[in-house]
């Protein structure tokens, strides 16, 4: 048996109003989320693209430029100036394939390699800066990839 108002007497939901949307709600928090980051990454002198491309290092060997595009999905030409400034701070080194030429790998330097220590504190603080529990962001993580996946399928 129904419960309520019957449906003509209910609120007429707008199925384009701003705050119930998706997508608006995935770009606010994306851009807040960013700059929550911005403190908190000052310290290493990374900015939150940057520190993306430390985070994908710090996970193994030396990278294809390529690769590392494909990793962060980002086009190459988006993230080649990045990696450039990333060398100029002395955190990776850029080469070219020795095989191939149009290959480009991006390597740590000891110096980058070091800054993962200093950068292991940042996933606890965020989640303190945000408020936020380990098991909200594993739900949340896991809601995000199954939207990407469905995004890119």
């Amino acid at each position: 048996m129904p419960t309520g108002p019957p449906a003509a007497d209910r609120p007429q939901v707008d199925p384009l109003a701003l705050e119930s949307q998706i997508c608006f709600a995935l770009s606010v928090a994306s851009r807040s989320v960013v700059a929550a980051y911005r403190p908190v990454l000052e310290p290493l002198g990374l900015t939150h693209p940057q520190y993306l491309v430390m985070l994908a290092l710090w996970q193994g060997p030396a990278l294809a430029l390529k690769d590392l595009a494909t990793a962060l999905r980002l086009d190459p030409g988006t993230l080649s100036p990045l990696v450039k400034r990333l060398e100029a701070q002395g955190l990776v080194t850029r080469r070219r394939g020795s095989t191939d030429e149009r290959t480009l790998a991006i390597a740590l330097t000891p110096a980058g390699a070091a800054l993962r220590a200093e950068a292991e504190s940042i996933p606890a603080r965020m989640m303190e800066r945000l408020g936020v529990e380990r098991d909200e962001l594993v739900v949340l993580h896991r809601t995000m990839s199954k939207l990407i996946a469905a995004a890119e399928g």
